[in-house]
C-alpha cells in the first residue's frame, strides 16, 4: 500500500481549486516552485498525472478529477484530526459584502467547517459601507467587503471583482421602452455606477426590481424581468452577459478586500480559507 505524502496532497487540492500553483503557494505561505514540486512527488507516487500544466493555465487530468475527492476528504480528515486537540471553541463574527454573496456560499461554508469544527463562524452579510461601519465599531472581527481602489485602507486586496449587465439568455428590450434594470437599491455604489455610465451613454432606464443580495438581484434577471447589475461570477444559471448585444457602456471593477486585526493562528487559518473560497470562484 503506498503512503502519500499529506503536504502533497493538500497542495494537489488547493492547486486544482485555485487553479494556479502560485495562489496555491500563497494559500500555504511557501512559493510557486516548492508546490509544483510537491504534486509532481504526488503524482510520481500514485504513479497517475493529475494535473495539466500549460503556460497559462493549470487544469484537471481526468485521473486528477476522479482523485479529487478522496483527496478533499483526506486532508479534511486530517484537519478534524488535528482540531480535535483544540479543547476551546472559538467564535469568528465576520461580515460579508452581499454582492459577494453567491451560490458557492455552501462549498465554503463546509470548508470552513473541516478546517476548525470548533470554529463556530458567524456570517453577518450586508452593503459593503454597513460591514466595515460594524468592523470598525468593534462588532465584526473580520470584513469582506467590495470597495473602489481609492477607498482601501489597511486592507488585503484579495482580487479585483468585475461586473456585467446579466440578464436571461436570449432576453429582448421592448422596444421604445426604458432598459429595466435589477440591483440593490440607491444605497449600491455598483448601482451608482451603473446608473452614471448608462446616463453617460443616453441610455434610458427604469429600476423594476430591488433587492439585496446577489441571490435576489440575479433572481429577478433569470426570470426575465430585468437586467441585473451583477459581478460575472455571480450570475444565475441560465443567464449571460448582454453588455455586448445590447451596446451598454462598460461598468468598474472594484477590489474584493478583507480586513482583520485577528493574529491567532485558528482565525487566520479559518480567514486564509474564506479567502482562498472567493479566489477560486473569481479566477
Amino acid at each position: 500500500m503506498k503512503t502519500l505524502d499529506l503536504d502533497a496532497v493538500k497542495a494537489f487540492v488547493l492547486t486544482a481549486e485555485l487553479q494556479s500553483f502560485t495562489r496555491a503557494a500563497q494559500v500555504l505561505d511557501s512559493t510557486q516552485s516548492a508546490v509544483s514540486l510537491k504534486v509532481r512527488k504526488l503524482e510520481g507516487q500514485l504513479g497517475r498525472r493529475l494535473l495539466e500544466r500549460t503556460p497559462r493555465q493549470v487544469r484537471l487530468s481526468a485521473e486528477g478529477a476522479v482523485f479529487l475527492e478522496a483527496a478533499r476528504e483526506l486532508v479534511g480528515a486530517h484537519e478534524r484530526a488535528v482540531a480535535s486537540f483544540e479543547a476551546e471553541e472559538r467564535r469568528l463574527v465576520v461580515g460579508i459584502g452581499h454582492q459577494l454573496v453567491g451560490a458557492e456560499l455552501p462549498g465554503m461554508l463546509r470548508r470552513l467547517g473541516e478546517s476548525d469544527p470548533k470554529l463556530r463562524i458567524e456570517l453577518h452579510a450586508g452593503g459593503s459601507r454597513e460591514v466595515m461601519q460594524s468592523y470598525e465599531a468593534g462588532e465584526m472581527d473580520a470584513a469582506l467587503v467590495l470597495q473602489a481602489s481609492e477607498q482601501r485602507r489597511r486592507g488585503e486586496k484579495l482580487f479585483d471583482e468585475s461586473f456585467a449587465w446579466i440578464g436571461a439568455s436570449g432576453w429582448r428590450p421592448r422596444q421604445g421602452q426604458p432598459l429595466p434594470l435589477s440591483t440593490q437599491g440607491e444605497s449600491c455604489s455598483i448601482r451608482a455606477a451603473a446608473v452614471a455610465a448608462l446616463d453617460r451613454a443616453g441610455i434610458a432606464w427604469t429600476e423594476v426590481f430591488v433587492g439585496k443580495g446577489a441571490a435576489m438581484v440575479g433572481a429577478a434577471a433569470a426570470a426575465g424581468l430585468a437586467i441585473a447589475v451583477l459581478a460575472r461570477r455571480a450570475a444565475p444559471a441560465g443567464t449571460e452577459d448582454l453588455g455586448a448585444r445590447l451596446a451598454l457602456p462598460a461598468l468598474p471593477t472594484q477590489e474584493v478586500v478583507l480586513y482583520s486585526a485577528l493574529r491567532d493562528r485558528r482565525s487566520r487559518a479559518a480567514l486564509r480559507t474564506l479567502a482562498d473560497a472567493f479566489r477560486t470562484k473569481a479566477g
